[in-house]
Order: structure tokens, then C-alpha cells, then sequence
């Protein structure tokens, strides 16, 4: 994790916030998630992202990792992206991405 904190990453929003997932339709993103261009993740899809910094829907992101949201019980981690660099605490990250990682045991690293 500690090559990764720190990284200035680029990717896509494949769901913008106010967006329903594709598979669940009540399930209405509140933040900006998407993925990292060319890194690849344990799953062997593009590494996952929740974007932090804005309140407004995007199409693309570029910003620093703060965070990883390590999940337990999967094969997938989360990277926490700040698009100014905001340090955001772990309640205010944790807060917003509950409404998916809810269904999943994890924990948030530094």
C-alpha cells in the first residue's frame, strides 16, 4: 500500500455520481466510482476508484490516492482518489462509501 498513497492517478467514471448500478437500480452512487486507466487489480479488471473532491458528476478524474479501501472478504481493493489532494478523514470516506462496501467486510488503510 505505501507505493500506492501518494500516487497521482488518471482514469474514467463509469458511474457518476447520482448514477443506479447496472445490476441493482436502487442502488444510486453518491460519489463519484470509477477506474484507473492501464492498472489492473486482483480481479484482472481495471483498479477501482471512489473519487473524492467534487459534488458534481464526472466523465474522467485525475487526482492523488489517500487511502485504500482493503476488502476482507473479496479480491478487490478500493483506492480512495482526492482530486485537490484533500486529506479527508476516515469518517467522511468511510460515511460515503458505505452505501456498497456495506455488503463487504474491509478495512480502510494509510
Amino acid at each position: 500500500m505505501d507505493k500506492i498513497i501518494g500516487t497521482i492517478v488518471k482514469g474514467h467514471i463509469d458511474r457518476p455520481l447520482g448514477s443506479a448500478h447496472p445490476d441493482y437500480p436502487d442502488m444510486i452512487y453518491p460519489i463519484n466510482y470509477g477506474y484507473v486507466d492501464d492498472v489492473f487489480a486482483a480481479d484482472g479488471e481495471e483498479q477501482d476508484v471512489y473519487v473524492f473532491g467534487t459534488n458534481e458528476p464526472l466523465e474522467t478524474f485525475e487526482g492523488k490516492v489517500i487511502a485504500v479501501y482493503h476488502r476482507t472478504n473479496d479480491n478487490e481493493d478500493k483506492w480512495i482518489v482526492s482530486l485537490d489532494g484533500t486529506d479527508y478523514s476516515d469518517e467522511d470516506i468511510l460515511s460515503a462509501i458505505e452505501f456498497q462496501e456495506q455488503y463487504f467486510e474491509g478495512e480502510l488503510l494509510r
